[in-house]
């Protein structure tokens, strides 16, 4: 499901050899709209989120975003469009389901455009890796991207995890994960580098293509795949989180990546719906 659209820069995509200040000063041209995309999954145990989108205050409301120097840093990295459609609770309700029948939601990073829909959860777990709750209470949260008032709200209900041996030589090269029901259909995989404590989640699905979602490590499944990273991030982090990916894609065989703004990523899963029929 998609949360409305953002614009984000060319280098924000990848690839660029400029420092990110750089390229974010005195780039001149947006993308094309891209999904703010959520992904739903329907597990026995209850109704699973990896990432929950953006809230729509945030073009409604003037104060969402910080002022000063640090208001035109977000200014000038990504224009969003959100309809009133567009909300995560309208988004499950077109899929027979209601805010209050989600059980967990994972979150891939705490960047504002994965973490919109928490005020709609006050009734689920929220999952997010130790390292990205320690990066996000290091000074200067907002200018990294952390927008603390609209993370720690009161109420919800969160659990940190860390990597953890997974036991499983099926998923090498990663050897530490989260294996978030302990059945092995969903196993969160660290995959740092667009944040310190980025997270991807392993769905495997009996009998049907298995996906990884994968946030923001891309932004388009191909040049994941062919080792490009984008312009936001530990870069080094990222071609070694995009390399175990490629090794996991080789291993299964018929892996899926959907990432959380890829304009393919809709059809992508369709594609998987289509090879089982």
């Amino acid at each position: 499901m998609s949360t409305g659209t953002v614009r984000i820069r060319p280098e924000h995509v990848g690839p660029t050899r400029k420092n990110l200040y750089v390229w974010l000063a005195t780039a001149r041209s947006w993308t094309a709209p891209r999904p703010i995309n959520a992904y739903v999954i329907e597990h026995r145990d209850g109704l699973v989120l990896f990432d929950t989108g953006q809230d729509r205050a945030s073009v409604t409301d003037p104060g969402y975003f910080p002022g000063g120097p640090t208001r035109l840093v977000y200014d000038r990295l990504a224009q969003f469009a959100i309809e009133p459609d567009q909300t995560l609770t309208h988004g499950l309700g077109a899929l027979g389901h209601r805010p209050s029948d989600v059980h967990t939601a994972v979150i891939s990073h705490l960047h504002q455009d994965h973490i919109g829909g928490l005020p709609e959860l006050p009734g689920a777990e929220i999952v997010i890796s130790e390292q990205e709750w320690q990066t996000m209470l290091r000074p200067l949260a907002e200018p990294r991207g952390y927008l603390r008032e609209h993370i720690e709200l009161p109420g919800l209900r969160w659990r940190r995890v860390t990597p953890e041996p997974l036991g499983d030589p099926a998923l090498a090269p990663f050897e530490t994960g989260h294996d978030l029901f302990g059945d092995g259909s969903l196993v969160l995989l660290p995959t740092p580098g667009h944040t310190p404590g980025s997270l991807s989640m392993l769905v495997r699905r009996p009998g049907r293509t298995p996906l990884l979602l994968v946030g923001d490590l891309t932004y388009d499944a191909d040049l994941l795949a062919a080792g490009v990273v984008p312009g936001v991030g530990n870069k080094r982090q990222m071609r070694r989180a995009a390399a175990g990916v490629s090794a996991l894609r080789e291993r299964f065989g018929d892996l899926t990546v959907l990432a959380a703004h890829d304009p393919n990523a809709a059809a992508l899963l369709t594609a998987t719906e289509a090879v089982r029929a």
